[in-house]
Formats: C-alpha cells, structure tokens, sequence
C-alpha cells in the first residue's frame, strides 16, 4: 500500500513537471510568434515576402501603420483595372495600414477559374449569387465570426451597417457565420442617388442650346436632335469625327448592357434587386415585369433606337469593337454628343470646357421615369469578403471596416483631409483650391506628399476596387452633410461654372436628382428581405439561361448595325427563334416565379 502511495506520488511529481515544461514552451512560442513581425515571411499576394498578421495577439491592433508591409491580393468582378493600385489612394491605404493592393480584375465568368487555382485572395470585391454560395460550399470564404474577427475589427460595420451582417448571417452563414457584407447600404426614403442619378440622358448642352432647346417627348426625339447637333459640331478637337453615340461591349453580359440602359430610363431593371434573374426587366416600383425579348420591351426598343441611330449616321462604328476605356477618350476628345451615365461625362466636363461655357447636362425627355435602387439596410448584392487563405484576416477585416466608417468614406471617395478638401471653421466640409480643380478635372496633378501623378489614378469608388460601403447620399454623422461633395452646401451655394449656371435656371433646380423628384420622374425600388438568400437556378435553367444570353448578345449587335430594315428584321426574328428554341420560356418562367414569390409581395 505504502508502495503504491509512493508510486503514484512520483507520477503526479512527472505530471506536474511536464505541465510546467509545456507552458513554459508555449509562452516562448508565443513570445516568439509575437516578435515574428520582424522576420520576413512568403505573401500569398504576389509573391511578396512580408510578414504574417499573427492571431494570437491578444490585444486589438489599432495602428496599422506601425506593422510591416504586406501586399494584398484583390480579386474584384467590379474592376475596371489590373495591378498595383496607383495615386493619392494607394498612398492613403499605404500611410493608414502599411499595405499594398493587387488588383485582379475579374467577372462573374471568371470566378470558377479563380476558385478552380485553390485562392480566391485576400479581399474579394463585387462577388454575389451563386458564385458567393458556392464559395461558401467549397470553404474559400472566410467565417468573419473566427477567432471573434468581427468583434475585434469590424466595430464600424456593426455600428454602421447591423442589418446588412444581420441579413448575410442569415442568409448564408445559418444564423452562426458571417462571409461577407453588401454594398451600398443605407437608411431612408426616396431616391438614394446622390446629385445626380445612376442613369440618365445627357448632351452636350452648349450645342443643344445653340439649336434652341427643342422639346424632347419621347427616347427617339433625341435622334434628330442629335443629328442637328452632329451638324453643329462635326469634328472633335483632335479633328475625329463627331458621333450622337458611342458604345462598348466588355461590360456585357447576357445582352447589351448599354441597350439594357434604355430600361432604366423608363424606371425598369434587369434585377428586381434580389433575385439572381436577369432576363426579365422589373419595375421598380410596381409588380410590372417585361421578359427581355418581348416586341414592346424596352430593351427591344433600345435595339431599334440604335439601329435607326445608325442608320443616320449617329453610331460610331468603333462600337462593335472597343472597350469602356476607349469610349471615356472619345468623350474626354469630344468625339461623342450623348452619355447615358452622370460620371461618364466627366472626362470633358473640365474646367477648361466649363469655362468656355461648352459641357454636358442633363436633358430629359417627358416619357421619362429614371430607375433608382433607393435606400436599403440590407445592402446590395455586390458582396465584400475576404478569402479564407489570407495570412492577413486581421489586417484585411481592419481594412474593410474602415471603408464602412465616416473617415473612410469621406477619405476613400474625396481624398484624405487637407487635400482636395478640408473642415471650415463650422466644422463644415469644403473643396479646397486643389479640389476645386480635382474633382472637376481628372488629369489635375497633385503632390508628391499625397502619392503625386493626376486625379484620376485614385480617384473612383475606393480607388480601383469599384465598390461602394455606405450610400454616399447618407450624412455623415461627424459633419452632418452628406458624404458626396456634389451635396456638400458649400458646394451647392459655390459661384457655378457657366455651363452648370446655364442649366440651373433653364432647369429651375439646383441638381439632376431634384429635377426628377421635383418632376415625378423617378422610379424608386424597395428593398427586400425575407431572412433566406435568392433560390439558385437549377442546373438545366442556368444551362439554358447561358446558352440564351449568347444568342441575345450575338444578335443584338448584329441587329443595331443591320444594313437596312428588311435586315434588322430578319435578325430580329432568328434571335428570337433561336433563343426559345434553347429554352427561353423556360428561363423567363423560372425567373418570374421567383419574382412573383418574393419581390412582388411587397405590393400586395
């Protein structure tokens, strides 16, 4: 007995000896771990070596700045770009967090392709739908609920956007897990749109006043108008020559996307703002519905605009071929009369064309009901989330959650304080002299302090990634004025340009967006939220949905450049024959019933 006591007292003795030993371990390896900042490590982004953010720190990071350099890996389907990010935004990001961004430019297509090399990176920007469930599946997205993530470095979205976590853990994470947070959140009534909408038809006033300013009833009043105007101004600056139109392919998708505009002119989408379904256009505002192809859709009327447009010698031939890119230069060059977006026009709207009284405005038409996607707390389904094998989860949520927060929003779309804006002695936001050049010319140079080369290189919705956070329109609780400069009463009450003067008492308002409410002239969709993420489509319907849409974006360009009448129509015709012949009613039934269950109860 005596034998056994003294045993198992020499057992415990060993115990005790190995707990001991193994903690002492384990706070080296921790000490160790935390001193690991100073050594280099191999970066999933690039390449780079950097350091890795390291979980086990106990305290919250809150300088950034401080940390070693770490290059980010960004796959955005919303970029317009590839590569570093440039100018006074990089230097922004580079001064707050130490970090670099790569940008990958993607699309909805090229998803799989990512998914399929095993990373989707660091932050990914734009993704939503199936290709966000499917991530989820295959485990590429990262739980923002891990190691309290989101507690610990989320606080500005969970002030600022409770709703928009809310509906994602619901939808997608079981009411356990967050993957993710919508774009585009915000609170109110009404049209969500800042001074200007989305949408919307503009000319180049100089030369639409010149001609007297004839009323515009319908879409296709613009036509001979343009026509006139083409007359007036038959050459750019640079000698090219004028056309009303100019069009670009790479944003298209199942149709053309710029046709598809036509739409929205009218208060229609190709989304009723939650299902996935795209090829039935959706009031905004009403249970109204046009399957795409339907003869008296607005989308088949924007094929037949474009096709008499060219038959007058109105559509740059250029269209079938070039890109985004391409079209922005024309206008920059005064090559184009007509824009169908507010910022497209921007890269002539200079202060040096301003002056000279020539520039862009809007000129509605009286038909016209502008779409607007309105105010919604659960944000849009343009999704951010981070990859679920970044070595830097802390660095990149702490990044995030900045682009959620007042200073992050007024910084990330205005520049940083003291640059091209600044507080006045109320406490109120104000352009400075160099952001009074900046934000109306692109090309303004600006100092080496602030990252140097133009305007433009960081200019955008946080730079390149081409995302939004909170809806800019929103008030920004430190300022009490709205985030978007546009509505800053500083800049509201600024002596205007004599192009903006010109329109304002022509007008009777101050901005775009108050002409329409004014006028009764916009569309504003409601939000929607039922607690379950869109249902999928089927593997046969998203079969024939893809096969569908090649055939509608083939012949709609084919259509719009049809050599005459007889022409257009017959390729009217194959384009619908062959569409339904892969299953068009079919597609358009599925998407329909999904509207009918979900969006439309808000109308009953």
């Amino acid at each position: 007995m005596l034998r056994q006591k003294k045993r198992s007292f020499i057992m415990l003795l060993l115990c005790l000896v190995m707990v001991f030993a193994t903690a002492c371990n384990n706070s080296s390896n921790n000490a160790s771990e935390a001193g690991s900042s100073q050594s280099p490590s191999q970066s999933n982004s690039g390449g780079q070596d950097s350091s890795t953010d390291t979980s086990s720190k106990s305290d919250v990071i809150t300088d950034w700045s401080k940390e070693p350099e770490v290059t980010l890996s960004v796959f955005s389907l919303l970029a317009n770009y590839s590569g570093e990010q440039p100018g006074w935004f990089a230097k922004l990001v580079k001064d707050k967090f130490n970090i670099k961004l790569n940008i990958i430019q993607g699309s909805t297509d090229r998803v799989a392709t990512q998914m399929a090399s095993g990373d989707l990176g660091d932050l990914i920007v734009g993704m939503g739908g199936k290709n966000f469930t499917d991530s989820i599946k295959a485990g590429m997205l990262l739980d923002w609920k891990k190691d309290n993530l989101l507690d610990k470095y989320g606080k500005n979205m969970q002030k600022y956007a409770p709703k928009a976590l809310e509906a994602n853990s619901k939808q997608y994470g079981n009411d356990t897990s967050i993957y993710g947070i919508g774009n585009n959140v915000g609170n109110g009534e009404g049209p969500s749109e800042g001074a200007t909408m989305t949408f919307g038809p503009y000319l180049r006033w100089d030369l639409y006043q010149k001609l007297g300013s004839p009323e515009i009833k319908t879409l296709d009043d613009y036509l001979p108008v343009l026509k006139q105007m083409q007359e007036l101004q038959p050459k750019s600056e640079a000698g090219k020559k004028t056309y009303g139109f100019s069009l670009w392919s790479d944003w298209d998708g199942d149709f053309s996307t710029l046709v598809k505009v036509t739409a929205q002119f009218y208060g229609y989408a190709e989304t009723d703002g939650f299902n996935s379904g795209n090829l039935i256009l959706v009031k905004a505002d009403e249970a109204k519905y046009q399957p795409i192809l339907d003869d008296n859709s607005h989308y088949m009327k924007g094929l037949k605009f474009y096709f008499d447009a060219n038959q007058m010698g109105l559509l740059d031939p250029d269209s079938l071929t070039q890109k985004f890119g391409d079209v922005s230069n024309k206008i920059k060059d005064g090559q184009v009369l007509f824009a169908q977006f507010p910022w497209l026009v921007n890269t002539y709207n200079t202060p040096n064309h301003t002056s000279e009284g020539k520039g862009f405005a809007l000129v509605p038409f009286a038909e016209q009901k502008i779409y607007s996607s309105g105010f919604n707390p659960y944000g849009s389904s343009w999704m951010w989330s981070i990859g679920a094998k970044t070595k830097y989860p802390e660095r990149v949520m702490a990044f995030l959650d900045w682009m959620y927060s007042p200073e992050g929003i007024e910084e990330g779309y205005n520049g940083p304080k003291g640059m091209a804006w600044d507080l006045d002695a109320n406490g109120k936001p104000t352009l400075t002299e160099l952001g009074q050049q900046a934000m109306y010319n692109p090309d303004t140079p600006l100092p080496d302090e602030y990252g140097g080369g133009i305007w433009s290189e960081g200019a955008g919705n946080f730079g390149k990634l081409n995302n939004g956070t909170l809806i800019t329109s929103s008030i920004n609780p430190e300022t009490g004025e709205p985030y978007d400069f546009n509505l800053w009463n500083s800049t509201l009450t600024r002596n205007p340009d004599p192009v903006t003067k010109s329109w304002r008492e022509a007008m009777g308002v101050l901005t775009d967006k108050e002409w329409f409410v004014k006028n009764n002239q916009v569309a504003v969709s409601k939000p929607f939220f039922n607690g379950q993420a869109p249902v999928e489509e089927p593997s046969d319907i998203k079969l024939k949905h893809s096969q569908v849409g090649k055939v509608i974006k083939e012949f709609s360009w084919k259509m719009m450049f049809a050599k005459d009448q007889t022409e257009y129509d017959s390729l009217k015709q194959q384009m619908i024959t062959k569409a339904k012949g892969m299953g068009y009613d079919d597609v358009i039934n599925w998407e329909l019933d999904q509207t009918t269950k979900t969006v439309f109860t808000l109308y009953k």
